[in-house]
């Protein structure tokens, strides 16, 4: 019988963690602490986030990756490419979208090589990453994945295509058009629609009548982008279909392609039980601009869902006359923000300037989407009357870092990016104001403003209001609408 070794020879085991120190942070409490450092999107030593991409606990280095993604700091490319080797796959998929964000075209061949992770979430954050790099060499290391085991790898595969090079990808995305998982087509039509090629249309046509709903909504999408005309037929005998997930693409696509003979079964749609199918069937008569249009958007300024009125106000704007006036400037005292918001864009498109007086009030509106649109309204009128109120908006705004998409919060009330879209709102709004001349209190308060950002900060995009976005054109930047909005025989010494 062999003796047990005496408790003052057994060995201690060879991993065993020191205990940890009374008062050491807890790993949510580290993670928490990394998260805040970065809550502004700027840090200037990356060093502490270096060392915890070597953090014991995963959710550490995961959460040390994703914030050098947000802070988009070139310096952490060679760290986050050795991270994509990383044991956990939740760190390899941080670190290979991190390099997408940073966008540095050195990381491509590193997010390429993700693309054979074992693991397929790695693979499919590869292929999404790769549609953020955009570099039409990425083609055939992605080509490589179109028949990936994994369906969720092959959906992104297809997004990317689409993105990257739809015409010289088109031979795969088609490829991918007979994939058996709906989601998987749904993101080839969609990216074959990304081309400008005509002769795709037909390709995508065809899907209308896809089994799977979210494809035929895909191939809707497509076709009312391109204004396909002879997609008309297919899209009015949808609306006769008892499914109605897919009702609003299809009856924007209506609106979009502009042919009378949908008309009427836009103004039937209008009158749905469904707010949100009425929204969008007044919106599409609104797009399409036929007689009917002007009096269903006067009717629905008094739906009982305010999205309807939002729509019907917006619409009315693009179909009004100068008598639509009285309704207009009633639906400013509304008290949902989305249908004073409407009524704002639709007074200023209509050029009403006898609307101008009642349109300042909106910029002490509460709800940021409606100031938004009164300063554009109020650009767009060219009103005088609004110079000193819109010097005083330009010194109290910032630019701020871009929020979320326009949604309704828990409260009822907008939460959208339009504080973010205010300063570049009020500096074409003044250069609108000046009619080209230099107006000593506009030139200086301008020149202020600019005076206030830096180099990068005006190279960047403009954030501007929705009636400015034109899809096929590109945005200006902001030192852009400062050349615009400042004369250029204009001299500081002689404007002030």
């Amino acid at each position: 019988m062999v003796a047990r070794p005496r408790r003052s020879e057994r060995k201690a085991p060879a991993h065993r963690a020191a205990p940890p120190a009374p008062d050491a942070p807890t790993p949510s409490e580290r993670a928490a602490s990394i998260r805040e450092s970065v809550r502004h999107g700027e840090m200037r030593d990356l060093g502490p986030l270096f060392v915890a991409l070597s953090d014991p606990v995963a959710g550490i280095r995961e959460t040390a990756a994703v914030a050098l993604g947000i802070l988009k700091d070139s310096r952490a490319c060679t760290t986050l490419a050795t991270a994509v080797n990383d044991p956990d796959p939740s760190v390899r998929a941080a670190a290979v979208e991190a390099l997408g964000a940073i966008g540095r075209a050195e990381s491509r061949a590193t997010v390429e090589a993700a693309l054979d992770d074992p693991e397929s979430g790695v693979r499919a954050k590869a292929a999404f990453t790769l549609a953020a790099l955009g570099n039409a060499r990425s083609i055939a290391a992605l080509g490589r994945r179109a028949d990936d085991s994994a369906a969720a790898v092959r959906q992104a595969v297809a997004f990317a295509l689409g993105r990257i090079a739809p015409e010289e990808a088109f031979g795969l995305l088609e490829r991918l058009l007979h994939d058996p998982v709906d989601r998987v087509r749904r993101e080839a039509v969609l990216g074959i629609g990304r081309s400008s090629n005509p002769e795709r249309l037909p390709l995508v046509r065809r899907f209308l009548e896809d089994p799977a709903r979210r494809v035929r909504v895909a191939a809707a999408v497509v076709v009312g982008r391109h204004r396909d005309r002879e997609s008309v037929p297919l899209l009015l005998h949808l609306l006769t279909t008892p499914e109605t997930w897919e009702k609003p693409a299809v009856l924007v696509a209506l609106g979009r392609i502009g042919d009378p003979a949908a008309a009427s079964a836009l103004v039937s749609w209008a009158e749905h039980p469904a707010h949100w199918i009425r929204v969008c069937a007044v919106h599409a008569l609104g797009e399409m601009g036929v007689p009917e249009s002007r009096s269903v958007a006067r009717q629905h300024l008094h739906d009982p869902y305010w999205s309807v009125r939002g729509a019907a106000a917006v619409a009315l704007g693009t179909v009004g006359e100068p008598d639509d006036l009285a309704a207009l400037l009633e639906c400013l005292r509304d008290e949902h923000p989305w249908t004073r918001r409407g009524a704002t864009y639709a007074l200023g498109r209509l050029g009403l300037s006898e609307a101008a007086p009642r349109l300042r009030e909106e910029l002490l509106d509460p709800a940021a989407e409606v100031r938004l649109a009164a300063v554009w309204a109020l650009g767009s009128l060219r009103d005088d009357g609004a110079r000193d109120d819109l010097v005083r908006l330009l010194y109290q705004t910032r630019p701020t870092v871009l929020g979320p998409p326009p949604d309704v919060g828990a409260d009822g009330q907008l939460a959208s990016d339009a504080e973010s879209r205010l300063f570049d709102a009020v500096v074409q709004a003044l250069g609108r104001l000046s009619h080209g001349l230099p107006d000593p209190l506009i030139h200086r308060s301008l020149v202020d403003a600019r005076e206030r950002l830096s180099e990068e900060e005006l190279d960047r995009l403009a954030r501007l209001p929705l009636p400015e976005i034109q899809p096929d054109l590109p945005a200006p930047t902001l030192r852009t609408l400062f050349e615009i909005a400042l004369p250029s025989s204009a001299d500081d010494e002689d404007a002030g």
